[in-house]
């Protein structure tokens, strides 16, 4: 995800602040308060009833995202869809996570949102971002059933793959630079993290 942005503001009678949020009222927000906010450039997220508020993503963030949107449509095979932000994701009326890259199956792609487990969430960190990729989006995304959960660094750059076992996160493998990784789950594919950051060859 891109920098986490400070943000003090009035929209419709809500008080933002610095990152998260609350209404004024001091209840959680829900997917209903998110849908009001205005459409103005950045990222709004609920997760668990606290607002996170995004800015757009640098260049690179774009290019390893869509470095690896084109690797993972390449691989992915008949009944599975890949896609990237913004979808928002609502697993519960306290959570709207919208994934930098998302895999589902066709049959549970809807007109607007999608509210099922995902097969595939991938988030591109970047340094405040970080804890929130790592540990409370880790954590929601291995609450609610996601198969597998991948975090790519780009400025290392990285990717640590984690596939759901019994229901916690373990380790589907890792790789640094140059450094090729062979998955399984969701669907057999192998990435090599410099190429994700790469520019277009020529």
């Amino acid at each position: 995800m891109a920098e986490t942005l400070l943000v003090t503001r009035e929209v419709e009678g809500w008080t933002m602040g610095v990152m998260t949020a609350m209404p004024r009222t001091g209840e959680e927000w829900t997917v209903d308060d998110l849908d009001r906010l205005p459409d103005d450039g950045l990222q709004y997220e609920l997760l668990d009833g606290l607002l996170v508020v995004t800015p757009a993503p640098v260049l690179l963030h774009h290019r390893a995202v869509g470095n690896l949107h084109l690797v993972l449509r390449q691989a992915c095979p008949p009944g599975l869809e890949v896609f990237f932000s913004p979808v928002d994701w609502r697993p519960d009326v306290q959570t709207s996570l919208q994934p930098d890259l998302l895999v589902v199956r066709t049959e549970d792609v809807a007109v607007k949102n999608i509210t099922v487990p995902l097969v595939l969430a991938v988030e591109v960190l970047s340094p405040s971002t970080r804890r929130k990729d790592l540990v409370l989006k880790r954590s929601k995304y291995e609450d609610t059933g996601v198969q597998s959960y991948w975090l790519v660094d780009p400025e290392e750059p990285s990717v640590l793959a984690l596939d759901l076992a019994a229901g916690r996160y373990v380790s589907a493998g890792e790789a640094h630079g140059s450094e090729r990784l062979r998955l399984q789950r969701p669907f057999e594919v192998e990435l090599v993290p410099a190429e994700l950051v790469a520019p277009p060859p020529g």
